[in-house]
């Protein structure tokens, strides 16, 4: 039995979907989550400096906190410091992109998937590379498209989630997706499985939709099993953000689906 808590993080409120699912599959673990709103967006950002934003929180966590197990709950962040995490933490790390793609490989009936994130996990090959990968391992194959989708993690960031204006914005970046009639689509952002309802209804019904929260919730039930790591209890959750912390409280509760009583401030200077 491992007592100490686990941390996850992300560029702003997107994480909270990782949150929630461990919330309900291993409620006996104490979370501590930090939402790096004083930074975000990552997507947009050169993934040298992702990934030094990333060691910097992953250090804090570990520092600071004494996390046990550290949950990169942020696909960009994932795709451009995962190895790096996991060279410089001495706890396990479980990142989001792998659990989300064996989730799609395994819903897919036709094979013709898609992916869409922000401009720096498209850009980064991560999901491509992933996707190649598990093919090979399960000697399967499957068509991949992917699709950056720049503004969806601005408008769940200000709690905009089912305007008509994202609705045009959908309709225009799910395009590609649409013409090649994929019949699974990866959400590969945390915040994406916000604007699920949207991405839906310009999808259509015949295509499932894939969180990679679930997944990674599993993974880390699975890891904490293996390493004999799971905490005795009780549960609980500590958040904590870089940013305007009355912001993170009201506008992260009413996506967690529940009061946050506290936001303890981080201060990077």
């Amino acid at each position: 039995m491992d007592a100490r808590p686990i941390g996850v993080f992300d560029s702003g409120f997107g994480g909270l979907t990782v949150v929630r699912a461990l919330m309900d599959l291993v409620p006996q673990e104490r979370l501590v989550y930090l939402g790096d709103t004083g930074r975000y967006p990552y997507g947009p950002r050169p993934l040298e400096e992702v990934r030094a934003f990333a060691l910097q929180i992953a250090k804090y966590l570990v520092g600071e906190h004494g996390v046990k197990l550290l949950v990169v709950a942020c696909n960009t962040a994932a795709a451009a410091a995962l190895d790096e995490l996991v060279a410089a933490v001495d706890v396990p790390v479980v990142g989001v992109i792998e659990p989300g793609v064996r989730a799609m490989l395994r819903v897919t009936e036709t094979g013709r998937v898609g992916v869409i994130g922000t401009v720096g996990t498209i850009g980064s090959g991560a999901y491509q590379r992933s996707v190649g990968q598990a093919c090979e391992r399960g000697g399967t194959t499957a068509e991949l498209v992917c699709a950056a989708c720049p503004g969806f993690v601005e408008f769940v960031e200000r709690g905009d989630l089912g305007s008509d204006q994202v609705h045009v914005l959908a309709e225009r970046l799910l395009a590609p997706l649409r013409e090649s009639e994929v019949d699974t689509l990866l959400l590969g952002c945390t915040h994406y499985p916000f604007l699920a309802r949207t991405i839906a209804d310009v999808m259509g019904p015949e295509v499932v939709l894939v969180s990679s929260a679930e997944e990674t919730a599993f993974e880390v039930r699975s890891v904490l099993g293996r390493l004999d790591m799971s905490s005795p209890g009780p549960g609980g959750q500590q958040f904590s953000s870089s940013g305007d912390v009355e912001w993170f409280r009201a506008l992260g509760a009413r996506l967690l689906g529940m009061e946050i009583a506290r936001v303890e401030p981080v201060d990077w200077d």
